[in-house]
């Protein structure tokens, strides 16, 4: 067969997988958009750089962060939170580029949540041996609205837990394009990234891109 063949028949759209009640998968969803989507990430962070925070205890984490929109998680000596500025250079945060944020909310209604307006984007840059430790996204003032989470570059083993940190935890194998959003019932649930397996993505390298998608306020 040749390509021709399937000029006038376009590929239908990723489908949507509900993994349980207020989680859904779109497998896929993001790859049309994701070179365009990378580079979007690329200018914002010419603006406010890739740091590594500390937590609060004092122990530097293993994943590089920053921020796009008008509110930016940091984490350090005296917490965690939201703040309208950069440490780093004193200045706002890049805008939200409007192709993350279109990508975003397509996702959120498709996964039965509408009207996601999110406020911030975190930024998290894994290379190989990079995790995330299971944690609750509690900052946030609104927990009503969904988080919404774009994968690009090298796998992962997505950590998606219960209401305790002890309960059992399902592994999810996330590749570049896929997009997992989680609200309702289970935005509250403990969640990670197991570590970051060695490879080179052909677009970003040896490294993980995750875009992370909330509203802060």
């Amino acid at each position: 067969m040749t390509a021709d063949l399937f000029e006038n028949f376009p590929l239908p759209a990723p489908a949507a997988e509900l993994l349980e009640e207020g989680v859904t998968f779109l497998r896929g969803w993001a790859l049309a958009d994701a070179e365009s989507l990378i580079h979007a990430v690329q200018r914002g962070l010419m603006q406010s750089a890739l740091r590594q925070m500390c937590t609060p205890g004092g122990k530097t984490m293993s994943v590089a962060m920053s921020n796009f929109g008008s509110w930016g998680w940091v984490s350090d000596r005296q917490g965690y939170r939201y703040v309208s500025k950069d440490p780093e250079n004193a200045e706002p945060w890049p805008e939200i580029p409007a192709i993350i944020l279109n990508l975003a909310q397509a996702a959120s209604k498709e996964a039965g949540f509408a009207d996601f307006t999110p406020d911030a984007c975190l930024v998290n840059v894994y290379v190989p041996e990079a995790r995330m430790s299971l944690h609750q996204d509690k900052d946030e003032q609104d927990m009503d609205a969904p988080i919404v989470s774009v994968s690009l570059g090298l796998p992962a083993t997505f950590l998606f837990g219960g209401a305790q940190r002890r309960d059992k935890v399902k592994r999810i194998f996330v590749e570049h394009g896929d997009v997992l959003v989680w609200g309702g019932p289970a935005r509250l649930r403990y969640h990670g990234i197991a570590p970051i397996k060695h490879g080179d993505h052909p677009l970003v390298g040896a490294q993980r891109i995750n875009l992370t998608l909330r509203k802060a306020y």
